[in-house]
């Protein structure tokens, strides 16, 4: 039989603490049992053990802290965070059918220990799971440790741990024996390293056999003195540092086989948790449909049947797992085809949907505009939780607590969609969102949708032919970093590249990993001033990713009529932003010259004309009218340019003597104070020591008092709600405060500071794209929105409609809300859209 044994609590604090803090929508924290999920089904899928036992430490002292009061006293406190999630993983575990292991009085490695020589007596083999080596030692022929390191996780057999420490495995207790253990308070000898340690081990085999050749001339004198005089702390090192293999457990390996469990549980329990894609992982999807209440009709299958000719009162809509779509109204479900669907999308039914926007573009593609849409479930269930990792109907069913009425046979979620819909939309309605779904992000997944099915056209011949630049031009940097190293190499590997800088060039390594040299891009910048061959590679780099990424990708996604069709998510962003992708049209480069290029194969159809509309610094605006700071707001009212605003009212000086330093020193703090951002991080921006940077930080907040007042508002209101929220009422959930990690809580403050700014700012320009999307189709011109791009809109218009087009978009743009402060828009022209922006 195959045992693997886990040590439970090494890879949860591996767990806990190499994944960023997470929590569900009410401030449950859940890392750690995510983290922990992730390694154990690693774990089982790579070895494919017969029996699985995950073995933890008890609270109580164990028979070493009796031995010697000093054992792990140095050793802190579990974090409050990691000690709310151990009953929920533990209770996890069991519903998923492992059994744990855990006797007071000792500790996990001897559990590790005593399972690994039962199952070895037994004529099996073991596999031991933990990221301590302490439990090297236990290696043998029948045991190998699965040491999970911060990057990997190594197999450790006996040729292993000899090739690494130059002796047999369970010569380890006899090195930690004289060289101690700082994370577990093992005195060993004070003096004597790792070093001197295995060198004693591997010539004398022992640490008696060390004692016994004390006077031996390979033991230095040094070295004798201090092994004399403490004699009684290496035979209690000795005695701490041996995992005992006689714990008082069951040790029938069979004993550990996985159990039924509860699926059920186990499926509604992460549900909860709101951890869905780990559902399907562990097969648990025939546990999650949601079981019917106590009042709810039985569960029948309910045979898809003919829509009725006349469509009167509610009814939802999503789609089954072949990708129909179906719609229910009471019991009743009805599989429509795309015609009949599409007409009901404008009918006079009242339409509750759960994704509306590719129902949207169905009605758009026939005509019509989707009126009878009144609801979206999946948008406000994101409303709700914007931190999600994803929102299906049956997941959001079983952690809201909704249960199915009926069962369908054609459509397994049906049952609960009414009750799901309503649920979401009374949460909506008790957190103040309800105003958001209706009027900003309901109609702006018609908007999307439209913009998808319009598509932006692209120069495909002028793509082609850049591409085929970028590929000469990489041929040449190649052949450059190949000419200064001396020989050809993949660039693009990390290791074959660091071997060619620090071990052929000799540059001066900064940072390693487990893989050997760090070759990213902080370090090759630290790296500039040593080498030409640097700026070579960050130049190979680039254009390989504009050929790789935009270049190919553009191409690959050019669609028949000539356009590509990129795919909007209002689901993603935390903030609330809109995102793109396949491809993503809000990430082409316009930072450097080369990259912008690209802008201009973006193109305006025929006839056509790019109407291109950009926010001017939107979010200092708003800024300005959140703080309510005087300076700022007069600033905006009076036109001037508030960098070099802001910087003649920090030095005192009149605006006319603002250098360019100056004023870029200034552009640099006004947008990371929005941003949340420390002296450390000024100083790397500006490039200034961080004294420096801590200082101008002061004295700018010195100078704008509001400001500063905005921003400890910001955190206070956030720790006291566990919240904040934007101007229009979007909600963040901001559970990072209340960490009792310093790296974490400053990472809530951050977003506490910023996220009412940035989220203020996509909501207005959401709202802009529904006001400007309306009136063109109000005033029935041919123009169409094409793409939106944080601040920024584009729209294709007729070439006779342009300027009723830049007057539409300046109104409703600037007209969208009312602040202290003018929201003011530019707007260009142009064939291209590196030409209209």
């Amino acid at each position: 039989m195959k045992l693997m044994v886990l040590d439970g609590n090494s890879l949860v604090n591996r767990a806990f603490f190499g994944i960023k803090l997470l929590t569900t929508k009410d401030g449950r924290y859940t890392n750690a049992i995510y983290g922990f999920q992730n390694i154990l089904l690693n774990l089982l899928t790579a070895h494919k053990p017969d029996a699985v036992a995950i073995a933890w430490d008890e609270r109580a002292p164990t028979f070493r802290h009796t031995a010697y009061d000093g054992y792990k006293a140095t050793r802190h406190g579990m974090p409050e965070e990691l000690a709310q999630q151990m009953p929920v993983l533990k209770e996890l575990l069991t519903d998923l059918g492992f059994v744990q292991v855990s006797k007071a009085g000792w500790e996990a490695d001897d559990i590790l220990g005593t399972l690994a020589a039962a199952c070895e007596a037994a004529g099996g083999t073991t596999l031991l799971a933990t990221g301590d080596r302490d439990s090297l030692q236990l290696v043998d022929d029948a045991t190998t440790v699965l040491l999970a390191t911060n990057k990997e996780t190594i197999p450790m057999d006996p040729a292993a741990i000899r090739e690494k420490y130059g002796i047999e495995p369970p010569q380890l207790i006899d090195v930690k024996s004289l060289m101690g253990d700082a994370s577990d308070n093992i005195p060993g000898v004070p003096g004597i390293g790792e070093k001197t340690a295995l060198a004693l081990i591997s010539k004398f085999g022992s640490l008696q056999g060390v004692y016994d050749n004390i006077d031996d001339k390979a033991v230095k004198p040094g070295q004798r003195a201090k092994l004399t005089a403490n004699r009684d702390k290496a035979d209690l090192s000795y005695m701490l540092g041996t995992i005992r293999k006689d714990a008082p457990i069951e040790t029938d390996p069979a004993a550990y086989l996985r159990q039924p469990g509860d699926p059920a549980a186990a499926a509604q329990l992460l549900a909860a948790l709101e951890m869905h894609k780990l559902v399907d992982r562990w097969g648990l999807n025939g546990g999650t449909a949601p079981a019917p209440s106590e009042n709810a009709a039985p569960l029948e299958t309910v045979e898809p049947s003919p829509l009725p000719l006349l469509l009167e009162g509610r009814f939802y809509a999503a789609r089954n797992a072949d990708g129909d779509w179906y719609l229910v109204q009471g019991q009743d479900v009805y599989l429509p085809d795309t015609d009949r669907l599409a007409a009901i999308l404008d009918s006079g039914a009242e339409l509750w949907a759960f994704d509306a926007k590719p129902l949207y573009r169905l009605a758009l593609e026939h005509g019509g505009i989707g009126s009878a849409l009144r609801f979206d479930g999946k948008l406000a269930a994101y409303l709700l939780n914007p931190s999600a990792s994803g929102y299906e109907v049956h997941s959001l069913a079983a952690e809201y607590g909704v249960h199915a009425a009926f069962a369908c046979e054609a459509a397994p979620d049906a049952g609960v969609l009414a009750g799901l819909c309503d649920t979401l939309a009374a949460a909506l309605d008790e957190s103040g969102q309800r105003k958001l779904l209706d009027v900003m992000e309901l109609p702006l997944a018609r908007v999307l949708a439209d913009m998808e099915r319009i598509g932006f056209a692209i120069d495909a011949d002028g793509i082609r032919a850049f591409g085929d630049s970028l590929r000469s031009e990489l041929d040449g940097i190649l052949n450059n970093i190949y000419t200064t190293v001396g020989y050809s190499f993949n660039v693009n590997s990390p290791k074959q590249l660091g071997e060619a800088l620090f071990d052929k060039l000799g540059l001066p390594p900064r940072k390693k990993n487990a893989r050997g040299y760090s070759t990213d891009a902080e370090t090759l910048e630290s790296l500039r001033p040593y080498s030409p061959v640097i700026d070579e590679i960050l130049k190979y780099r680039t254009y390989a990713k504009l050929l790789s990424t935009y270049v190919d990708g553009l191409l690959n996604a050019e669609a028949a009529d000539g356009r590509v069709h990129s795919t909007f998510i209002q689901t993603e962003a935390r903030t609330g932003r809109i995102s793109s992708t396949e491809p993503n049209l809000q990430n082409i480069p316009i930072r450097t010259e080369l990259g912008s290029r690209l802008r201009s194969y973006f193109v305006a159809g025929a006839g056509e004309t790019l109407v291109d509309a950009d926010y001017s610094q939107i979010e200092l605006r708003i800024l300005a009218h959140i703080t309510g700071d005087e300076h700022m707001q007069q600033a905006f009212l009076n036109g001037a340019d508030i960098h070099r605003s802001t910087a003649a009212k920090i030095y005192h000086i009149p605006e006319s003597e603002v250098t360019p330093q100056l004023r870029s020193a200034s552009k640099a703090i006004n947008f990371g104070i929005m941003y949340g951002k420390g002296a450390y991080s000024l100083s790397k921006d500006l490039g200034i020591p961080v004294k420096e940077a801590d200082t101008f930080l002061k004295t700018y907040l010195d100078t704008f008092p509001k400001v500063d007042g905005y921003m400890k508002d910001c955190i206070a209101h956030a720790k006291d709600k566990g919240y904040v929220e934007t101007l229009f009422g979007r909600r963040r959930a901001l559970p990072e405060l209340a960490s009792s990690n310093f790296q974490v809580r400053a990472s809530g403050e951050r977003m506490a500071r910023n996220t009412p700014i940035q989220g203020t700012a996509a909501d207005i320009i959401k709202l802009a794209m529904v006001h400007v999307w309306q009136r063109l189709r109000d005033e029935k011109l041919q123009a169409r929105l094409l793409l939106q791009v944080h601040d920024e809109l584009i729209v294709e218009a007729p070439e006779e409609e342009i300027d009723e087009v830049k007057r539409i978009l300046k109104e409703e743009m600037e007209n969208v809300v009312h602040y202290s402060v003018p929201l003011t828009t530019e707007v260009g022209v142009g064939k291209t859209w590196l030409e209209a922006h």
